[in-house]
């Protein structure tokens, strides 16, 4: 299970004049913000960008301008592999530390979809045992009952993080994981996507449709 909320993204305006600063060509710019406030990239712009962009990291700096920030609500074992991308990426997170026992621990609160009946009973005890641990902290405060709900805790556990990211890093997310095993690195490329001006600006949507097109081909 993965959720992407609230999600909002700035600076565009600046990073495409900055992208023009190398040639001076300033005069060429043809974006322009909205009555609504929204940023509208123009053709001559949306060129440049595309130009720059396929050149590589080295030419497209300018993408790490435009920043993005987003809610994701994810388990723990999708987050472990998040946490590879550190340099550019900033996450405030929900306490498990300081939060864990302060509401009933349910089996809403994992990631629990893939289970089979079999998995799903044992989980859904093992699960009440946990909450049986809350409780009788709660009761009681012993420092011993909480280390025993974080040492059980398994790695399905969801958690929500405020996630500032820029358009490089989530190119590179896109790129290395959109065909990863885990369905949640899916969900998040299907939220990718549908950034402004996104799939445009790399060159990502005839990738996607030669790679569908090799896909059926494959059946």
């Amino acid at each position: 299970m993965l959720k992407v909320e609230n999600v909002k993204v700035m600076n565009f305006e600046n990073a495409i004049r900055g992208a023009r600063n190398p040639m001076n060509s300033w005069d060429r710019m043809d974006s322009y913000v909205d009555e609504q406030g929204n940023f509208v990239m123009g053709e001559n712009d949306m060129q440049l960008a595309h130009k720059l962009c396929v050149a590589g990291p080295t030419h497209r700096k300018f993408v790490r301008q435009i920043f993005v920030t987003m809610d994701i609500t994810a388990p723990l074992y999708w987050w472990k592999e998040f946490d590879t991308y550190k340099v550019g990426v900033t996450a405030n997170s929900t306490s498990t530390m300081h939060k864990i026992h302060s509401k009933p621990i349910e089996m809403q609160d994992f990631s629990c979809d893939k289970l089979q009946d079999e998995s799903l009973k044992v989980f859904n005890d093992f699960v009440g045992y946990i909450e049986n641990k809350r409780l009788k902290y709660m009761e009681n405060k012993d420092k011993k009952d909480w280390y025993e709900i974080i040492q059980l805790l398994p790695s399905s556990y969801n958690q929500m993080r405020t996630c500032t990211m820029d358009y490089e890093n989530l190119v590179n997310m896109y790129e290395l994981r959109k065909n990863h095993k885990l369905e949640e690195w899916h969900i998040l490329c299907d939220e990718i996507e549908k950034l402004p001006y996104f799939m445009e600006m790399f060159g990502l949507e005839k990738k996607k449709e030669i790679q569908k097109n090799e896909d059926i081909s494959k059946q």
